[in-house]
């Protein structure tokens, strides 16, 4: 009989967890991992690999799982994914592969991440699983940007025999897997663990390099690389336009989370980036970013850490495991709520005025529009404030390489399917064509593209 609901995590404590940067999930053991591996269907048509934008085979690793072949399961995945303990720690499952599970449609469906994880972890600890890399084709590919986009083109483009060198503008690779997610969600260690999968893969990546100053895009195709791609993601972060955001102590959430988690704010004095958060912290916004703000304020110190958002909780763009981990540690939802002024004394943020809101008719994006409500204007008193309202694109190759064609909103425009802009030899995928979008989604676009520019380069 096939176990109604799916096996839980383990993991740490709320009052415990706000103290530290640990990971909160704990991971399964492996007799926890066979049990949930056991849950699956093994259904023919496997909506599940539909389901996945980088379309792992996943009732076959979850097969291997089930028979305890571990080996087999961890390099099932990576035929398809690179980024394994990434993947299994931050993608929106439940709303991709495990949206679509058989066995949803009448109880839980299967695990399909805390599986991933587990082989990811597995391996960890085990003799690593190297893909096969085909015989050198002599052909040479930059990839700007180390997120997940460009780790994936550079990875899927390596294993095609490809020589790969990818740039990254940080002193770090790994784009918003470093600097962008919090430590309590995403180990560093993790990352770089895959990171140093693909070096011995061979692919090159050199940091401290900004392709648009150091050199442009095209000086990078005349000096002998025969293909590009560009996954500089949405760097750019957007603000609300109000009155006092340039208070001191009103913060992007990417310098926010950057400080914190690439330059290490938590450990301070040990590193010298500190932020002083004070009591009360305020987020505004309603997505996995304003929630990993929220939550990494407590673990700053803070004693109230508030999240601002305009439309109601149904609406809120995060994920339901983030937002139930953010109300478990105390982060308060201030829902129907929109910020109109920052207030100041000397010069630091002390107060955000804000309106009550309604939701009225649906706007473009579907959700209802949040409606002022005349009258309802009141106060937050803080001593910190987050914006966090998602990002625009990472303005310099497309401002250093004027022939590029790009969209309305400043993305580079780039075909769905292979990610091949107007340029002759250069492609682009994730965060910088689509816009702020989930790390799967932004692999997928660097495996597809991979396809292509490995197509391009073989003519």
């Amino acid at each position: 009989m096939i176990e109604p609901k799916a096996t839980p995590m383990r993991e740490q404590a709320p009052d415990v967890r706000i103290h530290n940067f640990s990971e909160v999930p704990l991971g399964y053991s492996e007799d926890e991992a066979i049990r949930e591996a056991s849950r699956c269907l093994q259904c023919r048509n496997a909506p599940c690999v539909s389901g996945c934008p980088v379309g792992i085979d996943i009732p076959g690793f979850i097969r291997a799982v089930k028979e305890r072949k571990h080996d087999a399961a961890i390099a099932r995945i990576k035929e398809s994914n690179a980024l394994p303990a990434v993947c299994g720690r931050v993608c929106p499952q439940e709303t991709q592969c495990q949206g679509v599970c058989t066995l949803g449609k009448r109880l839980e469906p299967v695990a399909i991440g805390r599986l991933e994880r587990f082989c990811a972890d597995w391996e960890a600890t085990h003799e690593a699983c190297t893909p096969t890399v085909q015989p050198a084709t002599g052909k040479r590919i930059a990839v700007v940007g180390s997120g997940p986009a460009g780790l994936t083109a550079a990875g899927e483009l390596r294993r095609r025999g490809h020589d790969v060198t990818v740039f990254e503008l940080l002193h770090v690779a790994g784009g918003v897997l470093m600097y962008g997610i919090p430590e309590f969600r995403l180990p560093k260690a993790i990352v770089q663990r895959e990171i140093d999968a693909l070096r011995r893969l061979g692919v090159r990546i050199e940091v401290n390099k900004v392709v648009g100053r150091v050199a442009t895009l095209d000086e990078l195709l005349r000096d002998g690389y025969d293909a590009a791609f560009v996954g500089t993601g949405a760097g750019l972060p957007q603000f609300l336009g109000v009155p006092g955001e340039n208070l001191n102590g009103v913060y992007s959430a990417n310098e926010f989370l950057t400080r914190t988690n690439l330059m290490r704010a938590y450990r301070f004095p040990e590193y010298d980036t500190p932020i002083r958060v004070g009591r009360r912290v305020v987020t505004v916004g309603g997505g996995n970013v304003a929630m990993d703000s929220a939550r990494t304020a407590l673990r700053l110190g803070a004693d109230e850490s508030v999240i601002v958002y305009r439309r109601s909780e149904a609406e809120l763009p995060a994920r339901k495991e983030e937002v139930h981990h953010a109300k478990e540690e105390g982060v308060q939802l201030h829902l129907l709520t929109n910020p109109v002024e920052f207030l100041g004394d000397k010069g630091r943020v002390r107060a955000v005025r804000c309106l009550r809101m309604e939701l009225g008719e649906p706007d473009a994006s579907g959700r209802r529009r949040p409606v002022p409500v005349k009258g309802s204007e009141f106060e937050i008193e803080t001593d910190t404030v987050v914006i966090a309202i998602g990002n625009g694109p990472h303005p310099l190759i497309p401002q250093t390489t004027p022939d590029l064609a790009l969209t309305k909103s400043g993305n580079i425009a780039a075909d769905a399917r292979t990610g091949a802009t107007n340029l002759r030899g250069v492609y682009a995928g994730g965060d910088i064509v689509t816009g702020a979008a989930t790390v799967i989604e932004a692999m997928g676009a660097g495996k597809r593209a991979a396809t292509a520019i490995d197509e391009y380069v073989s003519r």
